[in-house]
């Protein structure tokens, strides 16, 4: 539990600094200083080249494919993490997060294919409103304190797990344009490598990340499958088991501390050469009772919430404003996401989740309300992050991102707004 609180936490507050960056963001891009803001995210290029091989880039290219890659790759992390102990471990746990992400991602497409369906042109962007922005969902909650039982944000977290996972599946299939197939079974032949050593009992991080980027990465960079898909399937071949038992873990741990104990004291500060020794083996007993995969996460999570994340959200959160923003809003791909974020969300979620547990395949958590599932369910209509990585893979067209972006915004703002009143009126003191 003390783990799933401290994951809490940091999701927290990087969705905290999360909406003050996008803030800077909007402001940094409707301001005298726009050009600058274009310059450095979109004109600025750097990389290498080697031979034929060229990798000259934007900095906003950089992060969407680089930076979101380790992103997604934490993902990933969750997702098996969360299937082998956590709250999608067994049918029980995971069937109602699962049903609510799937409703809150089937009805939010389905509504925006509706609103633009007259519009060909638009109609590839249902996968926009099918996301939930976790950080920031989980920052809003934080707002409410202990008035929000911990069941409810665990909910809440492994809903949008089940949807990060959704999300993926959609990128891999529906939003790659062409496939360069000897880069991809390049990929595939290095993902292979990785579940080898990890069957063969490999658990050194850095041949997972050297395998991991100079062979999966480089393979899906150049397949035309989204590199950042590559960051889930590494993820995926990453040790989930501890080296040795809890049980001998506990024995051999209690005989060094008996032994430290035991040890005559020097009459400095520092330890005798035995309590030094000691100490060691229980630095190397600690490493072999972790999973690398847990460690790999605890590292790099605080880096994707308070570095990646808000980096992404500079760099692609500053809409500039040309015209009407009345009419950017009115927009039939903005009113598309509107709709699909606001009410297809809390549709869907609330929808499945009433369904799956009225034939008993599901159970309310404990401490929690139905109101509070409804509020929950307005708040995952922020999609903000994710929403804004799937919209720049959906169009083409610069002015279609742009309305898009102004669509997540207010939809992401409608659904916080309802969502967090919600929440302060259901939640007791």
């Amino acid at each position: 539990m003390m783990r799933i609180k401290n994951f809490i936490n940091e999701e927290a507050y990087g969705g905290i600094l999360l909406i003050i960056t996008t803030i800077v963001a909007l402001v940094w891009a409707n301001s005298s200083f726009y050009e600058s803001y274009h310059y450095i995210w979109h004109e600025f290029q750097f990389g290498y080249t080697w031979g034929d091989l060229v990798l000259v880039e934007s900095l906003h290219h950089w992060i969407n494919d680089g930076l979101m890659a380790i992103f997604f790759f934490v993902i990933g992390l969750e997702i098996k993490r969360e299937i082998m102990g956590g709250e999608l471990s067994s049918f029980k746990k995971a069937s109602l997060p699962i049903a609510a992400a799937i409703g809150g991602m089937l009805i939010p497409a389905a509504i925006y294919a509706m609103v633009t369906i007259n519009y060909p042109e638009y109609l590839n962007g249902w996968g926009v409103p099918m996301a939930t922005d976790i950080a920031f969902a989980l920052g809003l909650m934080a707002l409410l304190g202990k008035r929000v039982h911990i069941n409810l944000k665990i909910f809440l977290t492994a809903l949008a797990i089940a949807d990060d996972l959704g999300a993926v599946m959609v990128i891999a299939v529906f939003y790659t344009e062409s496939i360069n197939y000897s880069e991809l079974l390049s990929g595939a032949f290095f993902i292979g490598v990785l579940t080898i050593a990890n069957f063969a009992g490999v658990r050194k991080a850095s041949f997972y990340g050297i395998i991991g980027v100079l062979g999966v990465w480089m393979a899906f960079l150049f397949s035309g499958v989204h590199a950042t898909i590559a960051g889930i399937l590494i993820a995926l071949t990453i040790p989930a088991k501890t080296k040795i038992k809890e049980s001998v873990y506990f024995d051999k741990l209690t005989s060094y501390l008996d032994k430290f104990n035991n040890e005559k004291r020097t009459e400095g500060k520092l330890l005798t050469n035995e309590q030094a020794h000691l100490m060691a083996k229980i630095e190397v007993l600690n490493n072999e009772a972790q999973t690398p995969l847990q460690k790999l996460e605890h590292a790099l999570h605080p880096i994707v919430a308070y570095f990646i994340l808000p980096i992404f959200a500079l760099s692609n959160a500053g809409i500039h404003v040309e015209g009407s923003i009345v009419e950017m809003v009115l927009h039939p791909i903005s009113l598309g996401i509107i709709f699909g974020l606001v009410l297809g969300k809390f549709i869907g979620i609330s929808l499945l989740s009433r369904l799956v547990v009225k034939f008993k395949l599901a159970v309310l958590p404990e401490g929690v309300s139905w109101n509070q599932i409804y509020g929950v369910a307005f708040l995952a209509g922020i999609g903000f992050t994710m929403s804004i990585f799937i919209s720049e893979l959906a169009f083409s067209n610069e002015e279609q991102k742009q309305i898009a972006k102004v669509g997540i915004m207010a939809a992401s703002s409608i659904s916080a707004v309802i969502g967090m009143v919600w929440l302060s009126r259901s939640s007791k003191k």
